[in-house]
């Protein structure tokens, strides 16, 4: 019996990968302006010029619970269990809207195995527990077995990463007014993580070039302590509509893994909440990590 894969847009999975492993995807979408942007787009620049000319702040979308059924179905009347990985349960309610899902899918189907599985993080942080799911179940494993899998690489992962300002962090109530005008006053740029599924505090520097200098040496102490890195591609440099910055990241990161590092974009589902110029750096370790 095979096992059909499933995300949401968030993890933004390179495509060639989805097309290699058949996952499925789910996507959000964003609203600006009476108009609709999907997260899984193939271009995220209109987005990102609507936004720089409005004054509004965008409504994100998680799928609709038709959507989700529609897709368990469609594996589960092929035969194939589903494993199923999601945007933490605490940015958003899409995971929430998949156990629905699940449960309208088995009042008709009750002999479907649909797993979901809450990520507790997003971009290619879920990307990289998705994908430890599909290494374990093409070496054989069985569905315990692949959640176990899965659930160890969240334990070995992290994701750092720095806005290039904080007003759309106040803007979306991730901060509030008074500690974005004091950051911006004392020129202070939070290095932020994703800790127990929310967004966190990792550091707090003066400038976005400390910020990656900071980044890049948390990188090298935890593939330091960590028993190395968890596999030579298990590291992704993303940047929200700024490549540049994300080059320049990718650069630094190289010169501590001595393998190129690949550099993701990231859609309007995040790119909403965090703003354009951020940057940032995922990886996974050997062993499993204190976050």
């Amino acid at each position: 019996m095979a096992v059909k894969f499933i995300t949401d847009s968030t993890s933004y999975l390179p495509r060639e990968t989805r097309a290699r492993y058949d996952i499925g995807v789910v996507p959000l979408s964003v609203t600006l302006d009476g108009q609709m942007f999907d997260d899984d787009a193939l271009d995220y620049s209109p987005f990102y010029r609507a936004l720089a000319a409005s004054k509004s702040f965008p409504t994100s979308s998680q799928p609709a619970v038709s959507h989700f059924v529609d897709v368990f179905s469609a594996a589960a009347a092929k035969g194939d269990q589903v494993v199923a990985v999601f945007i933490s349960s605490e940015m958003s309610g899409t995971y929430s809207t998949a156990l629905l899902a699940r449960d309208l899918v088995h009042e008709r189907m009750p002999e479907a195995v649909i797993e979901i599985v809450d990520s507790r993080s997003n971009c290619m942080e879920l990307g990289f527990a998705l994908l430890a799911g599909v290494e374990a179940a093409e070496a054989g494993a069985d569905i315990p077995g692949i959640l176990a899998a899965i659930d160890a690489r969240i334990a070995r992962t992290r994701f750092l990463f720095v806005p290039d300002t904080l007003e759309y962090l106040k803007r979306g109530g991730r901060i509030g007014g008074a500690s974005a005008l004091m950051g911006a006053l004392l020129q202070i740029r939070p290095i932020l993580t994703v800790v127990d599924g929310k967004t966190d505090i990792f550091a707090k520097v003066r400038t976005k070039k400390r910020a990656f200098t900071e980044i890049v040496a948390a990188f090298q102490r935890d593939i330091d302590t960590k028993g190395g890195l968890g596999d030579v591609t298990g590291v992704v440099v993303h940047h929200i509509d700024d490549r540049a910055e994300g080059l320049v990241l990718a650069e630094l990161v190289q010169s501590v893994t001595g393998h190129e590092v690949e550099v993701m974009t990231l859609g309007p589902a995040i790119g909403t909440h965090v703003g354009p110029g951020t940057a940032g750096l995922v990886y996974y370790t050997a062993e499993e990590m204190c976050k």
